[in-house]
């Protein structure tokens, strides 16, 4: 962990060693920031993203910053240990490709929706005060079950401790989507209209816990996390299926499900403060954990050691290299390609327009995790079998 000091500025604790000037640009302006708590931290994954770096940490005092949660909120992890033995399995491609299609078949991907309304039981139920969720809630119905696009991804892993894990990666859809520019726009107006210190170029706008607007935040978006969590459950039970009519059985462990994209109210340095996590996995001591890679490369299941440096936090996954657009424009498709079927992964990348999310646009995970060694403890090294993305 490195630290940077600046004048008039709060330090920030650093555990990446590569990170680029546009994020670091954003670290600088969230330690200006007049209610930031004691300082800013940033983890090993960090890398430019909307007013917040995705991959940051934020300590506000009294506030909470809506474009430092991010707009996909709740976005988060899922992973499921199986009772399958991966030296059994992990190599019969012809069962993995039928799986690989039930699912395709069973969950809608990138921009799709499921065709029917699933019941609104199904969903968490809506506090009065959330107009927004309420506007989109029939929309909501339509997404439940849906992975999206992106980064988004179902993975069949085979793990260190000799299993098969099953893992997914999504979050709150469109609800969380449209919750989160809301507020933004809403907090600007109100930014500007109270004279703010914080300068509209800093796209850090805020929200006073004594306000009604700030309170109502925080109620939707706690709704748009339990949503991505329900989410998350409701795909991972429709990829079990899809294993266990292939294996039949197969058992299952609890999953373990995670967000890395919210705001909460947590007691750190004997103070209550709203910690922001984007693109940042909580990590207390005890605590489990998901670090996913790339399509080609590990991901790993870990226990928090409870660094109060870091806010009790760790990187949410390996981290962009390049941009969507760099990476469309700079990588060879045919070696990205190539990398993944010599690992024996059934993968999603067919053309250019898929080199967005090749191994080869993220950062080196086991370089990520050595940075992070003071945060978490690996407990499981999963790797690659098949690879679904939206």
């Amino acid at each position: 962990m490195r630290v940077h000091n600046h004048k008039n500025m709060l330090p920030i604790k650093m555990w990446c060693d590569d990170i680029d000037p546009q994020a670091m640009q954003q670290l600088y302006n969230l330690a200006q920031l007049p209610f930031a708590f004691k300082w800013i931290a940033a983890m090993p994954d960090c890398h430019s993203g909307y007013g917040m770096p995705i991959g940051g940490v934020l300590a506000a005092d009294g506030v909470v910053v809506p474009n430092a949660v991010g707009v996909d909120i709740g976005c988060g992890m899922c992973a499921v240990k199986t009772t399958l033995q991966a030296e059994d399995v992990a190599t019969e491609v012809n069962r993995w490709q039928r799986v690989q299609s039930d699912i395709r078949q069973r969950i809608p991907m990138g921009q799709n929706h499921c065709p029917s309304m699933v019941p609104a039981d199904a969903l968490p139920s809506v506090p009065e005060n959330c107009y927004v969720v309420a506007e989109e809630f029939d929309s909501a119905r339509y997404q439940l079950g849906t992975l999206g696009g992106g980064n988004h991804f179902i993975e069949i892993q085979k793990g260190s401790d000799g299993y098969i894990w099953l893992m997914l990666h999504s979050g709150s859809r469109n609800v969380g989507y449209r919750v989160a520019n809301h507020y933004a726009h809403l907090a600007q107006g109100l930014n500007e209209r109270w004279k703010s210190q914080v300068p509209p170029s800093m796209q850090l706008a805020f929200l006073p816990l004594s306000t009604e607007e700030g309170h109502r935040y925080l109620d939707e978006m706690k709704w748009c996390v339990q949503f991505a969590q329900a989410n998350r459950d409701y795909m991972m039970n429709v990829v079990r299926t899809a294993v266990e009519e292939e294996f039949a059985g197969v058992l299952f462990a609890e999953p373990i499900n995670i967000a890395h994209n919210y705001a909460a109210i947590e007691n750190h340095y004997s103070k209550n403060v709203i910690v922001h996590r984007k693109g940042a996995t909580r990590a207390r001591k005890g605590e489990i954990g998901i670090i996913p890679g790339s399509m080609g490369t590990h991901s790993y299941i870990v226990k928090g050691l409870g660094n109060t440096e870091s806010f009790c936090s760790c990187s949410h996954g390996a981290g962009r290299l390049m941009s969507r657009t760099a990476a469309k424009e700079r990588l060879d498709l045919n070696e990205e390609k190539a990398k993944l079927e010599r690992q024996g992964v059934i993968h999603s990348i067919r053309g250019r327009s898929d080199l967005d999310e090749a191994p080869g646009a993220y950062k080196d995970i086991e370089s990520v995790m050595s940075q992070q060694a003071d945060l978490v403890k690996p407990l499981v090294e999963l790797s690659p079998i098949l690879v679904l993305k939206g």
